[in-house]
């Protein structure tokens, strides 16, 4: 549940976080990193600039159609002749309008194009910039980041940018063009009616702020309630083996109807407020658009106004209503849609792991000759955990780390893995500096198996075979025995051929530990890490787990974290671990005889 109510506020928060904090800064950004699309953004400017003046001058020309159009037609009435539309008389200003308006439409259509083709590989260059850069951060930004932000980064934000880029910055463009040009041709045909355009125009856009507030917070209310009903349900399904077994079925039944009868009652509310605010603007509008037909109308009677310039008025109306109509949606989504492109540029500028050394010691198969000198470590520089660390391992001995939860056993691990840099001291391996050496061929000399199993979806032999790609089937069934996994395989419906699907809900939690030690077994290490390896099986099986990892780690380095001390008794060098340092270190012998911290943890497990 913690991780699910996680991302749900993430999902809250960025709900109340939709304006950026550097807009400009931001947009001069996006400016630099599509510099091979300023070709495509030109032609989309000009594409606006031209599909705009057409569509400006399209209504005046028709007004100047129907004018001739009109004079024509009262000229055969007081003559007595036919109306006839000639090519001279008219046809071919009805031609020259119907290009007009299809030059429009290639317009549009051409910077709709552009556009979408900008927007989708800009999304597709930060995607990959994201997951290329994902790959270079340090353990410690997934340590401290929320999952349900990174997913949110790479989902959310990118389709909101995207979609503002594709259709929102295109309506905003025209929209500009629009409203200013069909202003300057409205006043130029009467500023009276133009006035009492802007006037109720006004009174919309007021009234359009006022209900986009109480829209928002209708819809903020909203997410947070399918925020909860989904992490209810993610909930009650991942612990549905519990609730049935405490039966706990109609609590969970009722806070499930809570949650959903809460998300129903403010989804009514927000349909209700999203649903209603179109209609009543474009009712202000209506008003609008009737008060200046019916004045219009008497300056048509008193021939003030034509009845070309009386038709063109409203195409005038129609064309700069709609855009200022949209406004506020229009800047809210580009505002959002910058708050989104700020977020994901400041994942992109996250601080990365340190470089590789430009000429790298290389080890291609290592001894397993490990020691500490004087490690410092913090998770911040100004929160210093581990003084002074020191230690040494020869090849082949066994080390056990001990200590409580939280003393930092899995953290030593860590940074001999170089998962963690260190704040000072020196790890070395086979007497080269770990910094010295690339994390790829470092880590190669390692094999770990954690507490908490990871399968991916994919059959045992491929989960089994993911420490060494490419193995042999029969590389994979000796791992799968010497790990005493092979047997449990084989009863499975298609043995090695088997899918794991669902987080291997198919096996038991000891059968998937088993398989995760199989896949230590198959890549065969010079250093062993078990992080409480056998912690999820029983004790027989940890026996002939135990039996295979002795025979496992003849000549190798291995270093184990173990809780129950009796399956460490038998370690070259113990560490006992407390606040991040090492405060007692021998062997069980020399620990008990001590009897320091080690011995008082060793007896009250047999008291």
């Amino acid at each position: 549940m913690s991780e699910n109510n996680n991302n749900a506020q993430v999902l809250t928060e960025e709900m109340d976080f939709e304006r950026p904090d550097h807009a400009w800064q931001t947009i001069r950004r996006l400016w630099r990193s599509t510099g091979d699309q300023h070709k495509r953004l030109a032609v989309v400017l000009v594409s606006v600039i031209l599909y705009t003046f057409l569509s400006i001058i399209a209504p005046l020309y028709s007004a100047y159609i129907v004018d001739l159009l009109w004079n024509n037609i009262k000229e055969t009435i007081t003559n007595g002749s036919t109306f006839q539309v000639t090519w001279a008389a008219g046809g071919r200003d009805i031609v020259f309008l119907l290009l007009l308006y299809l030059a429009t439409a290639l317009f549009y259509t051409l910077q709709s194009f552009l556009m979408a083709s900008f927007a989708e590989n800009l999304s597709l260059r930060l995607r990959t910039e994201i997951s290329e850069k994902l790959n270079r951060l340090p353990l410690a930004f997934f340590d401290r980041t929320k999952t349900g932000a990174i997913l949110s980064r790479t989902v959310n934000d990118l389709d909101k940018t995207a979609e503002a880029l594709q259709t929102g910055m295109l309506k905003l463009f025209t929209a500009v063009g629009m409203v200013i040009g069909s202003l300057v041709m409205m006043f130029r045909f009467s500023i009276l009616l133009t006035l009492v355009f802007l006037a109720f125009t006004g009174i919309a856009l007021a009234a359009t702020n006022f209900v986009s507030a109480k829209t928002l917070q209708s819809a903020m209310k909203r997410q947070q309630c399918v925020s909860n009903v989904t992490a209810r349900v993610e909930e009650a399904y991942s612990g549905r083996v519990i609730i049935k077994a405490f039966n706990q079925e109609e609590i969970s039944s009722e806070n499930m109807h809570k949650a959903t009868e809460e998300l129903a009652e403010a989804t009514k509310k927000a349909d209700f407020m999203i649903n209603a605010i179109n209609p009543a603007i474009r009712m202000i509008n209506r008003f609008g658009q009737v008060l200046i037909a019916v004045l219009a109308g008497k300056m048509l009677l008193e021939g003030r106004l034509t009845v070309g310039v009386f038709q063109a008025f409203f195409q005038y109306v129609n064309q700069a209503s709609e855009p200022l109509t949209e406004a506020a949606y229009m800047v809210n989504s580009m505002q959002s849609a910058l708050a989104s492109l700020e977020r994901i540029y400041k994942l992109l500028d996250e601080e990365e792991l340190s470089s590789e050394p430009a000429f790298p010691s290389v080890v291609e198969q290592a001894k397993g000759t490990v020691e500490f000198r004087d490690v410092r470590f913090g998770y911040t520089p100004d929160n210093i955990l581990m003084h002074n660390i020191n230690f040494s391992v020869k090849p082949g001995q066994k080390v056990a780390i001990v200590g409580s939860t939280g003393a930092g056993k899995t953290t030593l691990i860590n940074l001999l893995m170089r998962f963690y840099e260190l704040n000072g001291g020196k790890i070395i391996l086979d007497g080269i500096d770990i910094r010295d050496m690339t994390r790829s061929n470092l880590r190669s000399n390692f094999g770990m198996v954690l507490q908490d199993t990871w399968l991916f979806g994919g059959t045992i032999a491929e989960n089994i075979a993911y420490s060494k790609p490419g193995a042999a089937r029969e590389e994979i069934i000796a791992a799968a025995k010497a790990a005493r996994v092979d047997f449990f395989v084989r009863t499975m419906p298609h043995g090695y051929d088997t899918v794991l699907s669902n987080d291997a809900e198919n096996i038991s939690i000891g059968q998937r530990q088993l398989l995760t030690i199989a896949r230590v077994f198959l890549c065969n290490p010079a250093v062993i890490i078990l992080d409480e390896a056998t912690s999820s099986v029983d004790t027989r099986t940890e026996i002939e787990i135990g039996k295979a990892m002795k025979e496992l780690m003849k000549n190798r380095t291995s270093f184990v974290i173990a809780h129950r001390l009796s399956t460490i008794i038998d370690a070259d060098l113990i560490l006992f671990m407390q606040n991040g340092n090492i405060i007692e270190q021998g062997t069980h012998e020399d620990l008990l005889k001590a009897k320091g911290a080690y011995a008082d943890l060793y007896y009250s497990q047999f008291a």
